[in-house]
């Protein structure tokens, strides 16, 4: 059974990154949030913003996230499909991947949490617009974390960039009360 299509509309309020720094969503005024690859992420924060009304198709995923096919913005009529990156585009060795990252120390409120396409919680998205994401192996460790409203820290190792700070968790918990989650990374 395929995942329900879907067609929706909102106001961006912040566009979301991931750790390596590229854009890969957004957040609409209501909260909901959208995802695409990160591939057309740098087409797509050239041709909307926030505060543009934007439709969205795409998929929603076990969570009840939006994986967004295409996406039009309503002021200017401008759109992005999502179309897989040629077979030729240049991609860094994966001696490479990486080397950009620096470590990050984050704590806020979750505003919600989010979720692999099976519906299966890895990580959260913090009020201030912060991601931190889990492994959904890990996020099963701190369920009682992940939830709207908790006061979450996390260390790892991520970017901060105009477009927000995101991270990839070594250490999560509450402030003041950190979990090592793999034995190879300090705290």
């Amino acid at each position: 059974m395929g995942q329900p299509f879907t067609v929706t509309q909102g106001t961006i309020s912040r566009f979301v990154i991931n750790p390596e720094g590229d854009v890969d969503g957004f957040i609409f005024s209501d909260g909901s949030l959208v995802h695409f690859p990160p591939h057309p992420g740098a087409q797509l924060v050239a041709v909307m913003q926030p505060g543009d009304s934007v439709q969205v198709a795409g998929f929603r995923d076990g969570g009840g996230d939006v994986r967004a096919q295409q996406i039009v913005n309503q002021r200017t009529g401008q759109q992005l499909i999502d179309q897989p990156p040629p077979p030729d585009a240049p991609r860094p060795p994966p001696a490479l991947r990486g080397a950009g990252l620096v470590r990050l120390s984050v704590q806020g409120e979750v505003m919600r949490v989010t979720t692999a396409p099976r519906g299966e919680p890895d990580g959260v998205l913090l009020r201030n617009g912060t991601v931190i994401r889990l492994t959904p192996v890990v996020a099963q460790q701190f369920v009682s974390l992940l939830r709207p409203g908790a006061n979450v820290a996390a260390i790892g190792y991520g970017t901060r960039n105009r477009y927000g700070q995101a991270l990839q968790a070594t250490a999560f918990g509450t402030p003041g009360n950190l979990t090592r989650l793999y034995s190879k990374f300090p705290n």
